[in-house]
């Protein structure tokens, strides 16, 4: 995979894996690593054994995703997955309150809705990578929300 990153290839870049969100990042010596988000964590897993999957097997149940909606893909695989105290967790709450509110009524999120929505993942995902730094995990990123 380093002589495609050296060769000018972009193949850096943000995807579901199997319904795991992925991260594949240039390295300093001209090559890549993946991180996948651990489920049971929040924190990210190094996944090198899976970049020439998701380059070369493209479709399927691989997906390219822009920087916002990996950002969006994360925190909602969060949200869903964990569960704790502080303020992470209360912003993942509100968000479950109003998912369940919009299946209660068997409908789709008001445009208002689904900004707020949006918005509190923002938060969240920087927050939670913020957190994970403080911690050493090396695949944490609060910038990628920026994008």
């Amino acid at each position: 995979m380093t002589e495609a990153a050296a060769d000018g290839l972009n193949l850096a870049g943000y995807y579901d894996y199997y319904d795991t969100p992925v991260k594949i990042m240039p390295t300093a010596e001209g090559g890549l690593i993946a991180w996948r988000l651990d489920l049971r964590t929040g924190g990210w897993q190094a996944a090198d054994d899976i970049i020439d999957e998701i380059v070369f097997a493209m479709g399927g149940d691989i997906f390219v995703r822009s920087a916002e909606r990996f950002v969006q893909r994360v925190e909602e695989e969060r949200g869903l997955s964990l569960s704790g105290e502080g303020p992470i967790f209360a912003l993942y709450e509100t968000v479950r309150a109003i998912d369940e509110q919009a299946t209660a009524e068997r409908r789709a999120y008001t445009p208002e809705e689904a900004a707020l929505v949006a918005g509190i993942r923002r938060r969240t995902f920087v927050m939670f990578e913020e957190q994970l730094q403080r911690a050493g995990d090396p695949g944490a990123d609060p910038t990628i929300a920026a994008s």
